[in-house]
């Protein structure tokens, strides 16, 4: 009996020691501010990520590497483990996060930023108003006027979870309703067919790529009419702060790595003062307002050159 109790004893301080080694060696290789790491990212958030994390990189001895997937692909890479950081439109529901206290994780979720899902049309469509409820009456099955298709980036997508939702439908009709797989090829479809309203995060229309800058000049931003004072607004970084823009979203950081590594670094970096500033610039609404440097001078120099 002593020796069952003695074997078992020796097994789990072995366990115990490879555990503490794997733990030192992740520590050594990645740390707050270096080391590499992966971060899955829902597709329609790609450029501000793309603009954090090439400061990021800059500023730190860190290679962060981005993968753009829907945003249910995502949640199935954090949960599968093939990365621990990831960057969504929400939060995790309580399914998610019972998984993961199952496995003893616990994941830390940081808002950092507020962005929107916008309405694109052809620019040969002079109508640049739309309401919600036509949307939603659509998405039910209804027939409208003014809606003769919706294009979504793809259909596990956070803006067609995000639309579902608000109608209160579990998945989309299948007619009159297209998908691709990215929010480009939104942008470029709509440009070139009349008729049709693209579904997409604004921040392809903020910092569009080299391939969509000629799509964008091809399109028009629909403002959105809403409900609560009868006005239509657009998808703008004052609207989105005064909540006036009835499709505005809380963009969040998940990190679930459960050391100290460059997810947590990341998550700081981007809810900080540098991190807030890119974000303002790319048009999104970051979390917090970033502080202003006001410079005061005894002297004004108005001498002409």
């Amino acid at each position: 009996m002593k020796k069952i109790f003695f074997s078992v004893c020796l097994v789990s301080l072995l366990l115990l020691m490879v555990t503490c080694k794997q733990s030192e060696a992740t520590s050594e290789n990645e740390t707050i501010l270096k080391g590499e790491a992966t971060v899955f990212v829902d597709e329609s958030l790609t450029p501000v990520v793309e603009g954090l994390v090439q400061i990021f990189e800059s500023k730190y001895p860190a290679k962060i590497n981005i993968v753009s997937k829907s945003e249910a692909e995502v949640i199935q890479a954090l949960a599968a483990d093939s990365s621990r950081i990831a960057i969504l439109a929400r939060q995790l529901n309580q399914d998610e996060l019972t998984y993961f206290k199952s496995k003893k994780i616990f994941p830390k979720t940081t808002p950092f930023a507020k962005d929107a899902i916008a309405f694109l049309t052809n620019k040969s469509n002079k109508d640049t108003l739309i309401a919600l409820n036509d949307v939603i009456d659509f998405m039910k099955g209804g027939k409208s006027t003014k809606i003769n298709g919706l294009v979504f980036d793809n259909l596990n997508s956070s803006t067609v979870r995000y639309i579902c939702e608000l109608a209160g439908v579990e998945k989309v009709r299948e007619d009159n309703v297209y998908s691709f797989k990215t929010n480009n090829e939104v942008i470029n479809y709509v440009a070139q067919n009349s008729g049709m309203i693209g579904v997409v995060g604004i921040n392809y229309i903020f910092e569009p790529s080299a391939e969509i800058r000629g799509s964008i000049e091809k399109i028009n931003v629909l403002s959105v009419l809403n409900s609560t004072d009868n006005q239509y607004y657009s998808p703008s970084q004052n609207n989105m702060a005064e909540g006036t823009y009835p499709l505005a979203r809380e963009l969040f950081i998940v990190n679930a790595q459960g050391f100290d590594g460059l997810g947590m670094g990341f998550s700081s970096f981007i809810a900080g003062e540098i991190g807030q500033r890119i974000i303002l610039k790319s048009g999104l609404l970051p979390n917090k307002m970033p502080s202003r440097k006001i410079r005061i001078r005894n002297t004004i120099n108005n001498d002409k050159k």
